[in-house]
C-alpha cells in the first residue's frame, strides 16, 4: 500500500531557521486524501495555529478531486493535526515566549496509507541571513561540479 508520494515546502527552509520538527497527522475528507495521493497539494502561504488547545494548519491548497461529485471540498479549508497533548502543551508555550511560528515542510502517505505533515518550528530569517543561505547553496553546487 505504500505510495511514492513526497510533497516538500521548499520556501519554508529559505524563509524560516526550523530548530525543531514533528510528524503530525492531519484529519483529511475522502476527497482530499485521494487529491493528495495525486499530488495535489500547494504550501504557498500556509501556516499553523492554535485555537482552543488544538494545531490546526490554514492555507494549505489541496485540490479539488475530478471524480468527487457532490462529496468534494474547500481546497483551502483549515484543517486539524492530530498531535499527543504533551506536544501540543510544549510548542504553545514555545510559541508564547519566543515569538515563534510553526510552518509546515512536507506532505507524504506513510506505509499504512495516512497522510503525515513534517511540521517545524521557525524563526524568520532576516534579509542577510537569506543572502548567506544562497550564497552557501551556490558555493556547494560549485563543488559538486567541479568534483564530477
Amino acid at each position: 500500500m505504500a505510495e511514492n508520494v513526497y510533497i516538500k515546502n521548499r520556501p519554508a527552509t529559505f524563509e524560516y531557521a526550523i530548530e525543531d520538527k514533528l510528524t503530525a497527522g492531519i484529519m483529511l475528507t475522502g476527497s482530499e486524501i485521494k487529491s493528495v495521493r495525486n499530488g495535489k497539494v500547494s504550501f504557498n502561504d500556509s501556516y499553523c495555529f492554535f485555537s482552543n488547545g488544538e494545531l490546526w494548519i490554514k492555507s494549505l491548497h489541496i485540490a479539488e478531486y475530478v471524480n468527487a461529485g457532490y462529496a468534494g471540498h474547500l481546497p483551502t479549508r483549515e484543517r486539524k493535526l492530530l498531535l499527543t497533548k504533551k506536544e501540543l502543551n510544549k510548542w504553545a508555550q514555545k510559541i508564547k515566549e519566543k515569538g515563534l511560528t510553526i510552518v509546515p515542510l512536507s506532505m507524504y502517505i506513510n506505509e499504512k496509507g495516512f497522510a503525515k505533515l513534517d511540521i517545524g518550528l521557525g524563526r524568520g530569517k532576516k534579509v542577510h541571513d537569506k543572502r548567506e543561505t544562497t550564497k552557501n547553496r551556490e558555493a556547494e553546487r560549485e563543488m559538486r561540479r567541479f568534483l564530477k
